[in-house]
């Protein structure tokens, strides 16, 4: 009795049956979302590359305006120096006593410290504004990159 009860039982299951027409749909939807999403990523990618580049052009063009701007205060402190020393030598060959050389020796020190300091100055604001000026154009893009993220 039991063989005819399970006889029964599996002659009363149905399967369900398979339609290929509906699996082509579900995978041609499925392809169409996938080439979708790829599309929009490549074109995320390209933007984003794209600001990049020029945010890197940009700080490449900062840097090549204050390296010109270092160059030519070095060069300006460095002649200012050298007339300083043989403007000195000069005064030196014409002092009359030793008195006289020490007296111009300790102005020209003193002079050369104040102007040491003063340049020093002026090269750590360069180098100030140039730090701010070549990072800018990156800090503004990553910026930019963080709030699409979190817009995302």
């Amino acid at each position: 009795m039991s063989r005819t009860k399970t006889a029964d039982t599996i002659e009363n299951v149905e399967f369900p049956s398979f339609d290929a027409s509906k699996a082509t749909d579900q995978i041609r939807a499925f392809a169409e979302k996938g080439v979708e999403q790829s599309k929009e990523a490549y074109a995320k990618l390209k933007t984003g590359a794209e600001e990049t580049q020029k945010a890197l052009e940009s700080t490449y063009e900062s840097a090549k305006t204050v390296s010109s701007d270092l160059s030519i205060k070095t060069i300006s402190a460095l002649r200012a120096n050298a007339e300083a020393g043989f403007s000195h030598l000069e005064s030196l060959i014409a002092a009359k006593s030793l008195s006289e050389v020490i007296e111009l020796q300790t102005a020209f020190l003193r002079k050369r410290v104040e102007a040491t300091v003063e340049q020093a100055k002026d090269f750590q604001a360069i180098a100030s504004k140039a730090a701010e000026d070549v990072s800018k154009p990156i800090k503004t893009a990553f910026e930019k990159a963080m709030k699409e993220i979190k817009v995302a």
